[in-house]
C-alpha cells in the first residue's frame, strides 16, 4: 500500500544544539536505512519549512505506523497521511 506522509517538525526551542544534532543524525541514517528497503519511496522537503512529504510502500496501516512512530524525530512531528491508490490513467507500472 502507498501512502502519502506529511512531516513537519518542530524541535523545542530549548533543546541543546547537541542533542538536536544527534537526533538528526540517527533519523537520517533510519530514514536512508528505509528508503534503501523500499519503504520509503520518496522523500522531498518542503521549501521554506523544516518538513517533508513522503510517499511510504508498506503492506498495511500497522506497518506504517510501526515506521513512523520509530522515527527518532516523531514525538516533535506534527504528522498527517494519505492512503493512495494507483489512478487508472497512470502509465507507470511502479506506482502501485
Amino acid at each position: 500500500m502507498l501512502f502519502q506522509v506529511e512531516m513537519k517538525v518542530n524541535l523545542p526551542s530549548d533543546m541543546p544544539e547537541s542533542q538536536a544534532t544527534e537526533i538528526k543524525a540517527t533519523e537520517k541514517a533510519y530514514s536512508q536505512e528505509l528508503q534503501r528497503y523500499g519503504k520509503w519511496r520518496h522523500l522531498w522537503r518542503v521549501a521554506g519549512s523544516y518538513a517533508n512529504v513522503s510517499i511510504f510502500d508498506v503492506k498495511d496501516n500497522t506497518e506504517l505506523q510501526d515506521i513512523i512512530s520509530r522515527l527518532p524525530l516523531f514525538p516533535y512531528m506534527e504528522i498527517s497521511v494519505k492512503p493512495l491508490c494507483r489512478h487508472p490513467s497512470s502509465i507507470r507500472d511502479d506506482d502501485s
